[in-house]
């Protein structure tokens, strides 16, 4: 049985948030990425491993290189996801805000 992990495991961690934004705008070897942090390279590795298993990231191999890279269709469906819950707390924080500068106008 094959399992996939949990992309929401995923990035509830500090470190994998990071790496996903390191590689958001061009791919990076896992060297590169470990160079980012004060970490041993292979816990970089254990995170790397991580995203690519969730499929947050995808690697190429360009001769002896590992590139990474962002996976974009699964970053968009963690973000249609989280979508909604954006637009709700939005609209509560519209409504705190009315309340309060209607409080601050009758003072």
């Amino acid at each position: 049985m094959n399992l996939r992990r949990d992309v929401f495991q995923a990035i509830a961690d500090p470190t994998r948030r990071a790496i996903l934004l390191l590689v958001a705008s061009q791919s990076m070897t896992a060297g590169a990425i470990a160079s980012h942090f004060d970490t041993a390279r292979p816990t970089v590795s254990k995170h790397l491993q991580i995203l690519t298993e969730c499929e947050l990231l995808e690697h190429e191999q360009h001769g002896r290189a590992i590139y990474y890279h962002t996976n974009a269709k699964q970053m968009k469906e963690v973000a249609d996801f989280i979508e909604p819950f954006r637009k709700l707390w939005d609209d509560r924080f519209n409504k705190l805000e009315t309340i309060m500068n209607a409080y601050k106008t009758r003072k």
